[in-house]
C-alpha cells in the first residue's frame, strides 16, 4: 500500500472513440508512473459525477491517478445521447480510454476500473477484453430487464421513451462475469432500478478475490451520506491494496 501524497496534477484530455471526440479529466499524483483508475459513469450521468470527483481526489492522495471522462452523447463529449447510447458503445468508449492511458509514458502499467450502474456493466464487460488489476462497481446491471411502462422508473429515467430502452439497452453480460476478478461490489438493497439480485449474480460468477458490500436501505443513487463516505473509504482501500501492493 502507498504512502499518502498531497500533491496532484489535473489535465483535460480529449480522445477519439468510433469517430466521436470524448472529453476527460486526468488527476495524477506528482510521482513517477502511478497506476490509474478509469471511471465509467451511469446512463444519465457524466465524468463530473460526485462519486468520481471524490474518488479522483482520494485516489490521488494514495498515489493513484484517476481518469474520468464523458461517454459519447454525455457532458462535453460528441454525440446525440439517444442516437449513440448503447452498452456496446459505452464499452468501446471505455476501451478507448484504456488505450489512451496506456499510451502515456507518465502512467504506470497497472489499470483499475470504476463503474457506476451502466458504467459498471461496461467495466465488467471490459474485463473480457483487457487485463484489469482491480475493479469497483456500484449498482451494476447484468442484463436489461423487460419493462411494460417506463413510468415505473423514477425521475429522469422515465422521461426517456420506451423505444429507447427497447432499442438501445437490451443486453446480457452474464458470459463476461467469469473474466472479472479482484472485484468490489456495492449495491443498495432498496435499489428499484437495478435489483440487488444483479449483485449476487456478479458475486457468484466473478473470480477471486471478490467482495460484496450491501448498503442497507440503499437506493440506486447511493443518496445516503454515510453510504457515500463508506463507499469512498472502501473503494480507495481496495484500489490501493491491489494497485499499490508494495
Amino acid at each position: 500500500m502507498s504512502a499518502k501524497s498531497e500533491n496532484s496534477i489535473t489535465q483535460e484530455i480529449t480522445f477519439i472513440s468510433d469517430g466521436f471526440r470524448l472529453h476527460g479529466t486526468l488527476s495524477k499524483p506528482d510521482i513517477r508512473r502511478p497506476p490509474v483508475v478509469i471511471g465509467s459513469h451511469g446512463l444519465l450521468s457524466d465524468g463530473d459525477s460526485p462519486k468520481q470527483i471524490r474518488l479522483a481526489q482520494v485516489c490521488s492522495q494514495r498515489n493513484i491517478a484517476f481518469f474520468r471522462f464523458d461517454h459519447r452523447g454525455c457532458g462535453q463529449s460528441q454525440g446525440a445521447f439517444q442516437d449513440v447510447t448503447t452498452l456496446n458503445a459505452r464499452c468501446n468508449d471505455l476501451m478507448a480510454a484504456i488505450k489512451i492511458m496506456q499510451s502515456r509514458d507518465d502512467i504506470g502499467d497497472q489499470i483499475g476500473l470504476f463503474g457506476s450502474s451502466l458504467g459498471g456493466a461496461a467495466a465488467l464487460s471490459a474485463t473480457a477484453r483487457h487485463t484489469i488489476a482491480a475493479l469497483v462497481i456500484t449498482a451494476a446491471p447484468v442484463q436489461s430487464r423487460g419493462i411494460e411502462n417506463v413510468s415505473q422508473f423514477p425521475d429522469e429515467f422515465s422521461a426517456l421513451p420506451f423505444s429507447f430502452y427497447q432499442k438501445n439497452l437490451q443486453f446480457d453480460i452474464s458470459d463476461s462475469l467469469s473474466s472479472a476478478h479482484t472485484t468490489l461490489i456495492f449495491h443498495g438493497d432498496n435499489d428499484t432500478i437495478v435489483p440487488i439480485a444483479n449483485a449476487h449474480k456478479i458475486l457468484a460468477k466473478a473470480g477471486n478475490p471478490k467482495k460484496l458490500i450491501i448498503q442497507k436501505n440503499g437506493d440506486h443513487r447511493m443518496s445516503n451520506p454515510d453510504d457515500q463516505k463508506n463507499f469512498i473509504r472502501q473503494a480507495v482501500l481496495w484500489f490501493d491494496s491491489h494497485l499499490n501492493p508494495d
